[in-house]
């Protein structure tokens, strides 16, 4: 931001005005005027003039809350509060300011590891905190909580789509101490006690199953996801695989570049996916050729969102491999991190992704080509054993 001495810049604007008219005879909408060696055009002076006056009154409310509420106030809460309002008028809840705390716990889930309940969540629609997904083995899918499931009270504090980082730093804590959520499933409130564990993001494990078939088992999309997926899918291949079940059912997404890693390994060459910014700029996400020739199908569910639905999305549109299962949760968009020096930082939604085709995914979701639903009775003591899950079931009868 340049900062101009106002007295300076509002007589010399003057000047170059009067300078303009005399040389040309006629006024320009785009004069320049001129001060300490910085060129500023008209419609940049007008931007700064209404700046100024906007957090020019937010000063002085600042200003009249500091001095004149009844009790004492913290002026770095009241500054982030001011920050979080600003990012509240975009009304997109994956755009918010982060403090130095959130800001914090959000890069320990790029690490792989951290202490809590292994649960991913994001606001909805609605205001609530929706589970995407529990993590695989995580003390919260063992304790029963699901994809769907919405987040009220974290130890009896109420937490809103709003207050989401909050929410998700009080799930967070020491490994073996206790916390207790307060959950919404469909029109029931559940309470679930979970303890603590140490959470290591092992991203992608895989199986042999009957008739030489193999499965592999992608959780989420972390910094090694890609790497740990190409030696799986080698893996297959050295074993002469005659199928591939790809499980990326309750996978809530992650770090865009493992998703293309994934694709790429899939894929003929071509186009995975494109972004598109404000601008209409857009960038092409391409795999190269060298794609396995295991004939492969992939299981998505409602909880398989963001970078997995570029991976299901492409799938879908080349036609190299078929989806089995329900439509994908329908988050296609992106955002950037912006760190500052002070500690906090924001994320904000920078671009939206398509497929290859130039389908929506955002709100839509990708619809599977066989679309099977799984019951509760398929369930036994809150576990899917292989002979009731009719989704992996469906993906064997399409490979053999």
């Amino acid at each position: 931001m340049i900062m101009i001495k106002k007295k300076n810049f509002l007589f010399l604007g003057a000047v170059a005005v009067l300078v303009g008219a005399l040389l040309s005879g006629t006024l320009f909408a785009g004069y320049f005027l001129w001060t300490d060696q910085i060129f500023v055009s008209s419609a940049e002076y007008a931007a700064y003039k209404k700046n100024e006056k906007t957090y020019g009154e937010l000063a002085e409310l600042q200003t009249l809350i500091s001095e004149k509420y009844y009790v004492p106030v913290d002026s770095e809460k009241l500054r982030e509060s001011m920050y979080k309002g600003l990012f509240a008028g975009l009304e997109d809840p994956y755009s918010t300011y982060l403090s130095k705390s959130e800001y914090e716990q959000l890069m320990i889930s790029t690490t792989g590891e951290y202490q809590g309940v292994g649960v991913t969540i994001e606001p909805d629609a609605n205001g609530y905190i929706n589970v995407v997904a529990p993590m695989s083995g995580s003390p919260a899918e063992k304790a029963g909580v699901k994809a769907g499931d919405k987040i009220l009270e974290v130890d009896a504090v109420k937490y809103t789509g709003e207050s989401i980082d909050a929410a998700a730093s009080a799930m967070r804590g020491e490994e073996g101490t206790k916390v207790t959520l307060l959950i919404l499933r469909g029109e029931k409130n559940m309470e679930f006690k979970i303890t603590r564990a140490k959470i290591e993001m092992k991203t992608v494990s895989s199986k042999k199953l009957d008739g030489k078939i193999g499965y592999i088992r992608i959780s989420s999309f972390e910094e090694k996801t890609g790497v740990d997926f190409e030696k799986a899918l080698h893996a297959m291949e050295v074993q002469q695989m005659k199928g591939l079940v790809i499980d990326l059912r309750g996978n809530p997404g992650g770090v865009v570049s493992a998703g293309v890693t994934v694709a790429d390994a899939l894929l003929p060459e071509g186009i995975i996916a494109y972004t598109e910014n404000q601008k209409k700029e857009k960038q092409y996400f391409r795999s190269e050729s060298g794609a396995t020739d295991i004939p492969f199908v992939v299981l998505v569910d409602q909880g398989s969102a963001s970078t997995t639905e570029i991976v299901a999305a492409a799938i879908k549109d080349h036609k190299k491999g078929r989806l089995v299962g329900t439509t994908t949760y329908g988050k296609g968009i992106i955002q950037e991190i912006a760190a500052f020096e002070g500690g906090g930082a924001t994320k904000l939604t920078v671009m939206q992704y398509f497929s290859p085709e130039g389908k929506t995914i955002h709100k839509v979701g990708v619809e599977p080509d066989h679309v099977i639903t799984l019951e509760e009775g398929d369930y036994v003591d809150g576990k899917l054993p292989e002979e009731n899950d009719r989704q992996l079931q469906k993906a064997l009868e399409l490979l053999r």
